[in-house]
């Protein structure tokens, strides 16, 4: 029996499968290795510029919040947007000015909010 299944999702599975190959590239290029723990003050000290975007009550007003987040997850995050592999100017600009250091305590400073929602 011949089956009337569609190839036409063919192409969008592997765009999916190509979709995630790749983020899993970029993961394990940029983002897995063993992230220190950052300084949690000095993360808070370099926060300033983040708030002027993202709430730190983890609202979302159009700007996804960053509140929360596994601090590994937020790292490689940033180093994606660092070597511009995720597509946004601005934050572009924001991360190619981050070292290692500032990145690790960022994550560990924004790890520790907790949504008020």
């Amino acid at each position: 029996m011949v089956s009337n299944t569609s190839n036409a999702s063919k192409p969008r599975e592997r765009r999916g499968v190509v979709g995630a190959v790749a983020c899993a590239s970029v993961w394990l290029t940029l983002g897995c290795e063993k992230v220190s723990a950052g300084d949690v003050a000095f993360g808070e000290y370099l926060s300033g510029e983040c708030v002027t975007c993202h709430r730190k009550d983890g609202s979302d007003k159009g700007i996804p919040p960053i509140i929360g987040w596994p601090a590994d997850q937020f790292v490689a995050v940033l180093k994606s947007y660092k070597v511009k592999v995720r597509d946004n100017q601005v934050m572009q600009n924001v991360a190619v000015k981050l070292s290692d250091e500032e990145m690790e305590a960022l994550a560990a400073y924004f790890a520790t909010l907790k949504s008020a929602n």
